[in-house]
């Protein structure tokens, strides 16, 4: 840089970038700057720096925050800077303060009024200086500073100035969409702009406005097709063409925008056919950038209306990705042949053995998104040989994210498409033993209801499935460590069927499971879902009428359970205890045999407990008092207190303290305390305190008498509040309902007679081993006329809901507390809509001249509707004319509003205060233990039909 002296650096700086490129570590490195910000320090606070000298201390002070080094003290000589008038020095500033500040600074204050100034600057370098700050640093709050400025940028004769308006409106739009909501037609106005940058920087802000809502910019279809051609047509100047590629990137982005209006809309898509397969034929594949505009065109091809013709296009297009030995193009071709597949299913068919290769390839991410091919088309033909790979390649890898996603599509294809019940508890516990705790909870639950549930088919393959499942579960109890979720499931299928179809006695299931709950001492979980497994059996041998023998290890484990610390283990062993105890018919009552999927009604409004609550009315009881109208008072009227100034609100008192009696203080020796007698209270209500030695003898007492007695039989409680809280708590368990929701995934397939032919011919000279041959045609050979079972996993007569309704009475809450399955809908395929019709009529107005309306104060954009009922068509409209015109001036019509404004959040109120206000109270007041114990005496007394002694209920009210 020296050598060629445009940027007049002296030899120290040169020096510094060359020390620093030379450094051998990073802790030399770190000596040099740290040396270089000592020396900065030094010289930049010295007076009258001259102005050259002062740049290349900024350039310094930017040098060192990029090695990573703290410069903040030079932050406020960049910012001096800015307001320089040289234009080499306002323009250093500038990039200063934008590689230095953040929007939230606090000396973006000081630069707001230069950038005002500057924006109004006859220099446009210096407005494009400004303009460059204002995207940098401009914040919320400072927008409509500078607002309107930028908008009257919009008509500037430079395009440079027009173009970095466009973008500072942009980002002001990310910023804050209300402050520029009426300002966004000055983007439709834009895109008609004379330059085709200018043109080109509209189509960012305009791609999210259409994101959001499509509907309102529908209108623009022609436009932006005219674009698009006009583009591909090389009409542009040849300052915008890339490795000989026309605007790629103006290309792309004009493609991404059609692909969101054409989605679902087959009048758009089929105005965009014509340009997209033009792109198709011009496109030049042996470029980087030419194959990522033709992964572009695919991508937009997926997503419009479908059309035959381009179909073909793409295939042909990604087949040329997938014979290519690069892995980026071969990724790139694995994941467009993805977003086909479900258009056209046999585009994957005549690439097998591309994907084939792929899925072998050494490149972990290549075969990862093979797999998730793979994931997409399967059907009931290939699923086995599917999940096999899947479940070989989750064994192998060390990432738990993408193990735990592989285990959800393996445990998803098998419940869509398993070919039998062996093959699908196999698969499952493939998956369970090799992905361990990993495993979503949910899945085990899923699992287990499609146990309970099913596959709706007869009660044979039912009876034949649960078998099979008891039959594994018993097998694989021998392995030395297995997951929690497995346990789960495994002790909930035997405690269900393990004695069902008679192969295995109780005594013997009995014993798997006590050698679990003992094995895994550890987990509770598991331990409480053993136990229950124990009372299922039991409670099913009592049913039949068999005589029940608990074995001595399942009598020491209840015994164990029945003084264990956890409250979930003690109710499950207590419930166990007297299920035994109970009668052949009480149990097949409450727990009947098979009833997983039975609906139980549930009273929520305890309709069976009103002759007991009308009884227990009668005979003195209290009627029930809802919790919010007794929070905070007490609303017992037989209790109520008869002194009249109390009330049954406990509300703020306004009466006078009483005058305080007359006392004589009397000094008691420290010696005498120890003979002091007190009579004792027999429940005290306040917290013991420490005072002095100092006492003061009651007025009352004998005047004669050496002895302390304080008495606090009658003393009434004058202050404070009394407080009617029993210490209730309740637990709640929640369960939730599940519905077995799975995505049906489109696997119909046909056989093409294509399949070896479109391989590539360099590739067949390699020798196709048999193997592969038969891994292709597991894979996509077939029919696929059945490719899913209807409502697999499901009975279609029961509700999703059974095992929930269930589980008030045959499980425990902890069991299905946390269940829930969130149901997987398919996403809505916008692209089948028929056969379309391509409609090769050009359209019969130029959208550009539309658009040049635009210019006009009053001129209407037209309708998409109008479109095509104006006049004959005409010839290809120029765009070159539009770059040679002068903009008209300051467009100041605005459109119509399509942001809402943003509403606050709404503030949640923090409820409780009241109870803990309560709580407080009463322990700086009255021991909480012994008003307890009052409320409760209270209310034994309240359901006595004798009448209370009202001294006794004066003490205990205090």
């Amino acid at each position: 840089m020296g050598s060629q002296g445009g940027f007049y650096q002296s030899k120290e700086f040169l020096d510094l970038v060359k020390s620093i490129g030379e450094a051998r570590s990073k802790a030399e490195e770190d000596r040099i700057v740290l040396g270089e910000i000592e020396t900065l320090k030094r010289r930049i606070s010295e007076p009258d720096i001259p102005k050259r000298k002062m740049k290349e201390y900024i350039i310094r002070l930017v040098y060192v925050e990029m090695l990573g080094h703290d410069a903040s003290f030079g932050y406020i000589h960049a910012v001096k800077m800015t307001h320089d008038n040289s234009l080499l020095v306002k323009r250093t500033g500038y990039l200063a303060v934008t590689l230095f500040l953040n929007e939230d600074h606090d000396l973006i204050i000081l630069i707001v009024n230069t950038i005002q100034k500057d924006l109004t600057s006859d220099n446009y370098l210096v407005v494009c200086a400004a303009l460059n700050a204002v995207c940098k640093l401009i914040n919320e709050e400072t927008i409509p500073a500078v607002l309107p400025l930028v908008v009257e940028l919009l008509a500037h004769p430079k395009e440079a100035v027009r173009k970095k308006a466009i973008m500072a409106l942009h980002r002001f739009y990310q910023k804050s969409p209300s402050s520029v909501s009426h300002l966004l037609s000055n983007f439709r106005k834009r895109l008609c702009d004379n330059d085709p940058g200018v043109m080109g920087a509209t189509l960012c802000p305009l791609f999210e406005l259409i994101t959001i809502d499509v509907n309102s910019y529908k209108d623009l279809v022609m436009s932006f097709v005219s674009i698009l051609k006009q583009v591909a047509e090389r009409r542009l100047p040849k300052a915008y063409d890339y490795h000989q590629m026309p605007a790629p990137f103006i290309q792309i982005k004009l493609l991404k925008i059609l692909a969101l209006l054409g989605s679902g809309d087959k009048q758009a898509s089929e105005n965009m056919y014509a340009v997209v397969g033009d792109i198709f034929k011009k496109c030049d594949s042996s470029s980087n950038i030419g194959n990522a505009v033709l992964y572009e065109c695919i991508c937009c091809v997926s997503t419009i209306y479908s059309n035959p013709k381009l179909l073909e296009f793409a295939a042909d297009a990604i087949s040329r990705f997938l014979k290519s030995d690069s892995h980026n193009l071969k990724y790139m071709g694995i994941d467009a042949l993805g977003r086909l597949i479900k258009i056209s299913p046999e585009i994957a068919e005549q690439h097998q053995l591309a994907v084939i290769d792929c899925l072998e390839d050494p490149d972990d991410t290549l075969k990862r998104k093979t797999l998730e091919l793979l994931y997409k088309m399967t059907k009931s033909t290939n699923v086995e040989v599917i999940v096999d790979r899947m479940i070989d390649y989750m064994i192998n890898i060390n990432d738990n994210h993408y193990k735990t996603e592989i285990a959800s599509r393996c445990v998803e294809l098998a419940e869509q498409f398993a070919p039998s019940n062996q093959w699908f508890i196999q698969t499952m516990n493939k998956v369970f033993m090799h992905a361990g705790d990993l495993v979503n909870t949910k899945v085990a639950h899923n699992l287990m209801r499609l146990i309970a549930e099913g596959f709706g088919e007869d009660d044979d393959t039912d009876s034949q499935l649960r078998s099979s499942a008891v039959e594994s579960y018993l097998h694989i109890l021998g392995e030395s460590k297995l997951p929690s979720v497995f346990l789960q499931v495994i002790c909930w299928v035997l405690g269900e069927y393990g004695t069902a179809d008679g192969k295995y006695s109780a005594s013997y299931i009995t014993g798997k499971l006590c050698d679990v709950a003992e094995a895994y001492s550890s987990d509770e979980t598991v331990k409480a879902y053993a136990v229950t497994a124990l009372t299922k059996i039991y409670a099913f041998e009592i049913a039949a009428g068999r005589k029940v023998d608990m074995l001595p290890e399942c009598q020491s484990l209840m015994e164990e359970f029945l003084a264990s610390h956890s409250t979930d283990l003690q109710q499950r062993a207590y419930e166990l205890q007297a299920v035994i105890g109970l009668d052949a018919h009480a149990v097949e009552s409450i727990m009947p045999s098979d009833a997983n999927c039975e609906d139980i009604e549930v009273d929520k409004n305890l309709s069976f407990l009103t002759g007991y609550i009308q009884d227990s009315i009668e005979n003195g009881a209290q009627p029930y008092i809802p919790e919010n109208e007794r929070s905070g008072m007490l609303k017992i009227s037989n209790f109520r207190n008869q002194d009249h100034h109390e009330t049954s609100a406990h509300s703020l008192r306004f009466e006078a303290y009483e005058l305080p009696k007359q006392t004589v203080q009397s000094r008691i020796p420290l010696t005498s305390l120890a003979s002091t007698e007190i009579v004792p209270v027999p429940e005290p209500i306040y917290v013991r305190e420490i005072y002095q030695t100092t006492t003061v003898p009651s007025a009352s007492s004998d005047a004669g008498s050496t002895e302390l007695k304080l008495r606090l039989d009658g003393v009434q409680k004058k202050w404070g509040r009394q407080t009617h809280s029993p210490a209730t708590s309740t637990s709640s368990s929640t369960s939730q309902k599940t519905d077995n929701g799975i995505t049906q995934v489109d696997g119909s397939n046909t056989s093409n007679s294509r399949t070896l032919e479109t391989y590539d011919s360099r590739k067949q000279q390699v020798e196709i081993t048999p193997e592969k041959q038969k891994l292709a045609a597991s894979l996509f050979g077939g029919s696929s006329k059945s490719e899913k079972k209807p409502a697999t996993g499901h009975k279609i007569s029961k509700p999703s809901s059974h095992i929930v309704e269930r589980s008030h009475v045959r499980k425990s809450s902890l069991e299905i507390a946390s269940e829930k399955k969130a149901s997987i809908q398919p996403p809505p395929d916008l692209l089948d809509f028929g056969e379309p019709t391509v409609n090769s009529a050009a359209p019969s107005v130029d959208p550009f001249k539309e658009l040049e309306g635009l210019l006009e104060p009053t001129t209407q954009v037209d309708s998409a509707e109008n479109h095509g009922s104006t006049a004959a068509a005409t010839k290809s409209p120029d765009i070159m004319g539009l770059y040679t015109e002068t903009p008209a001036g300051i467009y100041n019509k605005d459109d119509s509003d399509i942001l809402s404004g943003l509403s606050n959040p709404p503030v949640r109120n923090m409820l409780g205060g009241t109870r803990s206000m309560q709580v407080a109270q009463s322990s700086k007041g009255r021991n909480l233990k012994n008003s307890l114990e009052k409320d409760a005496l209270v209310r034994q007394m309240g359901v006595t039909p004798s009448s209370p002694n009202p001294n006794l209920f004066k003490d205990l009210l205090g």
